[in-house]
């Protein structure tokens, strides 16, 4: 899930809290939310490290910040993260890249785990989490 920037190539400012704890206000092109599942697109090339697919945790990774936190966090998997949206032009929620929703100034978008647990059907062998890794990382499918 990704709250950034619209159309105009402008900094969000991006108030942000963590169980109802402020962390920060992020002045950057965006915030990325991602799972393990999302931690090998569009997080790892904005700086965000890789989850093994059996981590329940999530990330939360700013995109391109100016100033103040720039780094990227590891939550658990119980947190509620709020993100309220300060901007005098449009800005985007994108939620796996398929739904783009336009988000006025003053919008607070609440993002937790799902209670909903999904289940997938292997239709190829089981490989090596590592070994495909390496692979994807090189190019290679």
């Amino acid at each position: 899930m990704v709250v950034a920037r619209g159309a105009i190539a402008r900094l969000v400012y991006i108030d942000t809290s963590i169980d109802d704890e402020h962390l920060t206000t992020y002045r950057a092109d965006g915030v990325i939310l991602a799972t393990a599942t999302g931690s090998t697109g569009y997080s790892l090339a904005a700086g965000g490290p890789i989850l093994h697919p059996q981590a329940k945790e999530f990330l939360l990774i700013p995109i391109t910040p100016h100033l103040g936190l720039t780094y990227s966090m590891v939550l658990p998997s119980t947190a509620v993260v709020k993100l309220r949206i300060n901007t005098t032009h449009q800005a985007t929620l994108s939620i796996d890249g398929h739904i783009n929703l336009p988000l006025s100034s003053g919008a607070v978008v609440n993002v937790r785990h799902s209670s909903s647990i999904a289940r997938f059907l292997r239709i190829h062998p089981k490989t090596s989490f590592y070994r495909s890794l390496e692979q994807k990382l090189k190019g290679k499918k």
